[in-house]
């Protein structure tokens, strides 16, 4: 049986939001889901918008983390401290080998939550970095407090492109806070200073979603006890063979910026965290 070397299909949904991008793989010739599929591959969707889908949150499992405790409702056989997890399609990834991401934007907000028991899951309001609620608050550890009791809790937002076991990239965001907040300022840094010749005897930074990472997990330490934090390294920086993928990633962006990508705070995650403030 003969076998053919290149992209798969791109698999597109309107408005690109829930695209997945296959990777290069070999593919067998007339066989196999696509060859069935045809010319329906991604019909049925029509009308199917970002309002109607869940945008995932990618998170490192904790010590009290649901899928990693036996005996409750959200627990996976096999998860463990320290494994990557997708809140939508509940994989998990091993977390010392980490997984490769694309950030396409970038956002730092102040989410005001009521004291864990006191309230609504989610959170009461969500105030921008100069907003004029902060500078009434004081200092809680990694909280502000504020005069009414409750908390802003300063979180850095990356809406990304993931790796998928299947070996496509989907959309999902990563949020970064309280000690990890660290990790992304360096993060942030690593990006400004990746430099690719320019063609005019110069220098040019990348696009923030031109460049892949690996995203693994290790255990952190200080005097008030451990947790599992973020670990940042670069990967690659994509090619003109990655242009399928480089569109997907830019288009993602575009649509994060205008607003058209809807997201819910992460409440299992405020419930669940357990990192020493």
């Amino acid at each position: 049986m003969s076998l053919i070397l290149g992209l798969k299909t791109k698999l597109k949904s309107p408005g690109n939001n829930g695209e997945t991008i296959m990777s290069n793989e070999v593919m067998k010739k007339d066989t196999g889901s696509l060859a069935l599929f045809g010319d329906d591959a991604a019909k049925g969707f029509e009308n199917m918008t970002q309002d109607d889908m869940a945008l995932p949150f990618v998170r490192i499992l904790g010590q009290l983390s649901p899928q990693v405790t036996d005996g409750d409702a959200k627990y996976i056989e096999g998860a463990k401290p320290g494994n990557i997890y997708n809140t939508v399609t509940s994989e998990l990834y091993d977390g010392k080998k980490g997984i490769k991401i694309i950030p396409c934007y970038y956002k730092k907000d102040y989410p005001e939550w009521s004291d864990r028991g006191d309230g609504p899951g989610a959170p009461v309001a969500v105030h921008l970095p100069n907003s004029p609620v902060i500078a009434t608050g004081k200092r809680d550890g990694s909280k502000i407090r504020l005069p009414n009791g409750n908390y802003l809790e300063e979180t850095a937002s990356y809406y990304v492109m993931i790796e998928t076991k299947g070996g496509g990239y989907t959309p999902a965001l990563i949020t970064m806070k309280s000690t990890q907040l660290n990790v992304s300022k360096k993060w942030n840094s690593m990006m400004k200073t990746i430099q690719i010749p320019d063609g005019k005897g110069g220098f040019a930074i990348p696009p923030m979603h031109g460049v892949v990472y690996n995203l693994a997990s290790t255990l952190q330490k200080n005097d008030k006890g451990s947790w599992y934090g973020w670990v940042v390294t670069q990967d690659r920086i994509l090619e003109q063979k990655d242009k399928a993928l480089y569109l997907s990633a830019k288009d993602f962006s575009g649509n994060v910026s205008k607003g058209t990508v809807q997201t819910k705070a992460d409440v299992e995650e405020k419930v669940s965290d357990s990192t020493p403030y």
